[in-house]
């Protein structure tokens, strides 16, 4: 009886310790620049939730999926996790998400709140796979001393335009910008494009499918699109639109004003533009930040060039998703709930270093992002503007349609292959992939 009475007595503590110890939910996430911002995040919501606590872990991007899966498969996924467009159908499909469907209705989550379709995004057969939590889109980084020594100025970049059988007066600026290792621009009869040391564009060298960074923004002003909406089972690698636009990159690298594709692998874009090999830079919003943090030359960040069909830039949003086998579904609710609202994204958005998915928010990241020195009104002109923007493509098979495509254009790319043709054929892979 004694025994049985200090056993009780012991479970009893440990009932009470784990009481006050409260639940632990486990959240990742892959950018280090972002972990601050988050820390700061948890500690509120721990302040507000004393019996939750939050453990946050940075995984790089080109560990996370992989650690991701293999937490699916063993049982040890996160509860929470930073959630992408190219994955999370997948995820859905797999039955590893969460609906909070349920818990949007039941604590009146007003989703008109976020820019654009962030919220569109993230639905579909009316479940809800995660509350917008950012937004990005895509700019041009420029060095200002080699825009200065060619003659120009940021006004100059305001209102560049473009079209994939002259370059238009793009075309003619990334000439002008690039150098020879003689001196000679590229506007020059003599410019040497086999022995360029600077060239006018810097453009990520390793594109995929969605060519986010690369060529979407160019393809898809020239008239091209990649499939009829979201969940689209057709798409149009096909196009003409795109492959003209593919045609203009090449003979553009070839005449030694877009960095050759083997020397601008995607890892590598920024460290080039960094180490002053290029004037320009096609580069996301999310590396605001770490351009302004490496590069040892003043930058500045532009607008996209108009194609025929007008500016265009894609524009794409993370979420936070719940792990379906997570065992405290309630308590990762309220931490997501709160990365969504305003509250939380005004912490995030008080680092500078992304843009708040919340509209009225956005604001005072631009602000922060200043105080660092960065004028980033083109991104946000770009971003929150329904006519220039285009959505991410969501899409089932995207694991499939990523390896089917990334084949064809780095035939394209880097071996010289017809546009037209590969693309044709890549096409007919890709939509096959949904007979």
């Amino acid at each position: 009886m004694r025994h049985l009475t200090k056993f009780l007595f012991a479970t009893t503590l440990l009932a009470s310790f784990n009481a006050r110890a409260g639940t632990e939910i486990s959240y990742w996430l892959w950018d280090n620049n972002q972990l601050p911002a988050y820390q700061a995040c948890a500690a509120e919501f721990e302040k507000q939730n004393p019996d939750i606590k939050v453990k946050i872990t940075q995984i790089a991007w080109t560990d996370y999926w992989t650690a991701l899966n293999t937490g699916f498969v063993s049982g040890a996924a996160p509860d929470v996790f930073t959630d992408h467009l190219s994955r999370y159908p997948e995820y859905a499909q797999n039955n590893q998400l969460v609906d909070v469907t349920p818990y949007i209705k039941q604590d009146k989550i007003d989703s008109s709140i976020y820019v654009g379709d962030l919220y569109k995004l993230w639905s579909r057969d009316g479940k809800q796979y995660g509350l917008p939590k950012d937004w990005d889109t895509i700019g041009i980084a420029y060095n200002k001393s080699m825009l200065k020594a060619a003659g120009l100025d940021a006004a100059a970049l305001a209102n560049l335009d473009w079209n994939p059988k002259d370059g238009g007066t793009f075309g003619k600026t990334i000439a002008q910008l690039s150098v020879d290792v003689s001196g000679k621009s590229g506007t020059t009869p003599d410019f040497n494009a086999s022995s360029v040391k600077q060239y006018g564009l810097v453009m990520p060298g390793d594109p995929d499918a969605f060519g986010q960074q690369e060529w979407s923004h160019l393809a898809v002003s020239n008239g091209f699109k990649f499939y009829d909406g979201l969940w689209s089972t057709k798409f149009h690698y096909d196009d003409p639109k795109l492959a003209e636009t593919f045609k203009w990159i090449v003979d553009s690298a070839q005449k030694g004003y877009i960095t050759p594709p083997k020397d601008a692998r995607t890892d590598t874009a920024l460290s080039l533009f960094a180490a002053g090999k290029g004037a320009l830079e096609f580069t996301g919003s999310w590396n605001i930040n770490w351009i302004k943090d490496n590069c040892k030359f003043d930058v500045g960040f532009a607008l996209l060039p108009k194609g025929p069909g007008g500016r265009k830039s894609m524009f794409n949003g993370l979420a936070d998703s719940i792990w379906e086998g997570s065992k405290h579904k309630a308590e990762a609710w309220k931490w997501v709930k709160f990365l969504g609202s305003s509250e939380g994204q005004k912490i995030v958005a008080s680092f500078g270093i992304v843009f708040p998915a919340i509209r009225a928010d956005v604001d005072i990241a631009k602000q922060a992002m200043a105080k660092k020195g960065s004028d980033v009104s083109a991104f946000v002109e770009e971003g929150t503007d329904p006519q220039i923007t285009f959505l991410f493509p969501v899409t089932d098979h995207a694991s499939d349609l990523l390896r089917i495509m990334k084949g064809s254009l780095d035939q394209i790319f880097s071996n010289g292959a017809d546009p037209a043709s590969t693309l044709k054929s890549a096409n007919d892979e890709v939509n096959a992939l949904f007979e």
